[in-house]
């Protein structure tokens, strides 16, 4: 069996990992390989003059469209299949056009990353099963008359301090209740449990709301093993696990039930420094907030976000919501 030399090109360490692990499911594939910038890509690249490279967009000092077009006149018999999060037509457009065999949309990464590795090998073009989706539902509009799709509502707040975050998702939780709607919680138990003492304190029998099967907490570090693959949000974990949530709790109040989910899921991926993931799960429940009757308060600490390494985190996090605001 030949052995496939491969380049993986991605400037956030974790992911690289995944995407190195994912591929040693494969004997013949071989990591010979790896760069953070796009730069250090043209240099290995031309160096190691691999069979295949994986190669990112948003990378540092040079982007990967400049860098795949660069690695096409030092390295012209390497294949180049794109990995990124960006799923703008036009960018996919450009980087197809440059002669990369292929486009992988990172939120797909972990169910069809093998796939497309094997799909570009064999000389045929491979474009995320998301990406086509978007495409044709653009494409093809339908005639039939259409019912508004739903509000789309994705919030993140910035906290100061413990009390003020458990006294807002407790609002948020008795605004559900109240409106009869059903609610799923991804919180520490420290702050579920605080939260409990206030909706006690109110009135609500969150035990019979449990029994009813219209209140779910999960602690936060429970629901992250669920889907997290090497400290990454595995796409198709992710749906499974909110699809099942979200058809237990409509059945339990009826298909007109809307659902509210609050938590700390991406902000404790941020907190932990792994950055690009708790992007990329913002991302994933900001599809779900746009294809589900579903609103989505997720909620961040100031002490976290507040970083000289990191002075546009503000801005990264607010881009995947509906809105956001310091509290």
């Amino acid at each position: 069996m030949r052995t496939i030399k491969i380049l993986v090109v991605d400037d956030f360490e974790r992911f690289r990992q995944f995407v190195c692990s994912t591929l040693q499911q494969r004997a013949e594939f071989q990591v010979v390989g790896q760069a953070s910038d796009g730069l250090e890509a043209v240099q290995k690249a031309e160096e190691l003059q691999p069979d295949l490279i994986l190669l990112d967009i948003g990378l540092p000092k040079l982007n990967g469209i400049k860098a795949g077009s660069r690695i096409r006149a030092v390295s012209p018999d390497s294949k180049i299949l794109f990995i990124s999060q960006d799923s703008s037509a036009d960018v996919v457009e450009e980087a197809l056009r440059l002669g990369a065999q292929g486009y992988l949309h990172k939120s797909d990464a972990g169910g069809e990353l093998l796939l497309a590795v094997e799909t570009v090998l064999q000389g045929k073009q491979f474009v995320s099963s998301s990406l086509k989706r978007s495409e044709s539902a653009h494409r093809l509009p339908s005639k039939e008359p259409q019912a508004p799709p739903p509000s789309h509502n994705h919030k993140a707040v910035f906290y100061p301090d413990d009390a003020s975050f458990v006294d807002d998702f407790t609002r948020f939780i008795e605004a559900a209740l109240k409106g009869g709607n059903v609610v799923i919680v991804f919180v520490t138990e420290a702050h579920h449990r605080s939260m409990l003492q206030q909706l006690q304190a109110h009135g609500w029998d969150i035990a019979a709301a449990i029994q009813q099967g219209i209140y779910v907490w999960l602690d936060v570090s429970d629901a992250l093993s669920m889907f997290l693959v090497n400290d990454w949000p595995d796409s198709d974990r992710f749906v499974k696990v909110t699809d099942d949530l979200i058809r237990g709790l409509t059945a339990a109040k009826g298909k007109h039930a809307r659902i509210a989910c609050c938590g700390e899921g991406a902000p404790t991926l941020w907190a932990q420094g792994n950055h690009e993931a708790a992007i990329q799960l913002e991302h994933l429940w900001d599809e779900i907030a746009r294809s589900q009757d579903i609103d989505i308060l997720c909620g961040y600490f100031l002490r976290e976000v507040r970083s000289k390494d990191n002075i546009d985190a503000f801005q990264q996090i607010s881009a995947q919501h509906s809105d956001s605001h310091v509290y």
